[in-house]
């Protein structure tokens, strides 16, 4: 079973319902998370994960590297993100500060005249000062909330910066998968060509026939079709990586599918360690933790504030009496507000308190459990293109074969131009597939990699 932020026990107030004081609940971590965290077909071998490895060990192409480390100086989300942890420290000292008390310099003065009698002018030149005693905890849940909220903002930068990195890798590899079948598409056009060429000399020697050329001349403009498309996917992948690098589209320069290589040992630890390692999870976790606090504080709003207050300066205004040089002046005052008349909006905050706590503690659960079927899907995806790997180079392997042959046999007039044209798109076909398939694998890792939380760092 999955258990959600255990609780401990830290200071004292006075329950909403009962006249005695009890114990406040303090928020701990959790601890724990099903053992089937990512399925029960998938064996967890030893502790060490895969995610916790830095980028560049992942992705080791020297273009993809720039590309990366371009993202996260520009990247407008991941910049974002940054101010966001700006804004939460704020308010985090914003918090501690509370606990101090306030200064404040209030000069005043006035000047009064009776019956055109000589002007009469008084002073005073105080310093005041406000401090609220937190015993009932309102603002120390107020601090624990602003730091809770601060350490999410942490997170969401990790986990934008994790996002950022599986985005522009899979945009670059995206790349490499479409020059790959643009070559292929090339290719297998000219190869169409010259067959074409071939079937048109062989018609006009009285041994083929109209209907076969014009057939294989329109498999040719086909093909010839979808050349174009994959240079328009090229050219839209680029402008996705312009915006993911913050800035205008060009041509990218890239290596080669063929050459990528990818990291062999896919370990994905225990799913313990998911609830470190993954930052939507801690963030969700965080929400909880932010959601607790503020359930303490809508709780600290049944009892009463205490604060002290006070101001010391000079003054020459004695009552009805004006004195130079200035007197020193002093007051203290302690003040305690208690709620009567409001207890009834008291209450109704508190039922929303309690109510969104639990609406977090449901979205942690959720974001964990979705995190560990990342996992399971990724994880599966690799296994499944490894093993349709060899199939693919035995099927493409077969159909070059097939090629071949049915090209000689109809030079010779053995076979008809159907044959011909279901070899030649069937290779075609065969050629695409396997390019795609070695995306899905190296896709696949990259989600495997974001789903245990990778791409950690500054």
């Amino acid at each position: 079973m999955l258990h959600i932020g255990r609780i401990d026990c830290q200071y004292t107030i006075r329950n909403t319902h009962h006249s005695k004081f009890q114990k406040t609940p303090k928020y701990k971590p959790a601890e724990t998370v099903p053992d089937s965290l990512y399925g029960a077909n998938v064996e967890v071998a030893d502790t060490t994960n895969f995610g916790n490895s830095d980028w560049k060990e992942i992705f080791t192409d020297s273009y993809l590297q720039s590309y990366i480390d371009q993202a996260l100086q520009n990247n407008t989300d991941y910049q974002s993100a940054q101010l966001r942890i700006e804004e939460a420290k704020a308010t985090l000292l914003s918090s501690k500060l509370a606990f101090l008390p306030s200064f404040a310099l209030a000069p005043q003065g006035t000047i009064s005249s009776f019956d055109s009698q000589k002007a009469t002018k008084s002073y005073e030149l105080p310093v005041t000062a406000s401090w609220e005693l937190d015993i009932f905890g309102r603002m120390r849940n107020s601090k624990k909330q602003a730091q809770a909220l601060y350490a999410q903002s942490v997170d969401y930068k990790q986990a934008v910066r994790s996002q950022l990195i599986a985005n522009v890798a899979n945009t670059y590899y995206t790349l490499l998968m479409l020059d790959e079948q643009l070559k292929l598409s090339e290719e297998t056009a000219e190869a169409w060509k010259e067959t074409v060429a071939a079937a048109r000399a062989l018609m006009d020697a009285g041994q083929y026939n109209e209907a076969g050329v014009s057939q294989m001349e329109a498999t040719y403009y086909s093909v010839q079709a979808s050349v174009v498309d994959l240079k328009e996917q090229i050219n839209q992948t680029q402008n996705t990586l312009a915006l993911l690098l913050a800035e205008t589209p060009r041509n990218y320069e890239r290596g080669k599918l063929a050459d990528q290589v990818m990291p062999d040992d896919l370990s994905i630890g225990v799913p313990l360690q998911m609830l470190s390692s993954r930052p939507d999870v801690r963030s969700a976790e965080r929400s909880l933790e932010a959601a607790f606090y503020v359930t303490n504080q809508a709780r600290s709003a049944f009892y009463p504030s205490i604060v002290l207050s006070g101001s010391a300066g000079w003054t020459n205004a004695a009552g009805s009496i004006i004195v130079n040089p200035a007197k020193f002046i002093a007051t203290a005052i302690g003040q305690l507000t208690m709620p009567l008349f409001n207890r009834g909006q008291n209450i109704a905050q508190l039922r929303i308190a309690k109510a969104q706590q639990e609406e977090a503690s449901l979205s942690f659960q959720q974001t964990l459990l979705n995190a560990g079927a990342e996992v399971n899907d990724a994880l599966t995806a690799y296994q499944s293109s490894k093993s349709k790997t060899e199939l693919y180079q035995k099927q493409v392997t077969a159909l070059e074969k097939t090629v071949t042959s049915t090209s000689l046999l109809m030079e010779y007039g053995t076979t008809n131009y159907l044959e011909v044209l279901t070899a030649r798109q069937s290779l075609l076909n065969a050629q695409l597939t396997q390019v795609s398939n070695r995306f899905m694998e190296i896709q696949s890792v990259i989600s495997l990699y974001q789903a245990l939380g990778g791409g950690r760092g500054e």
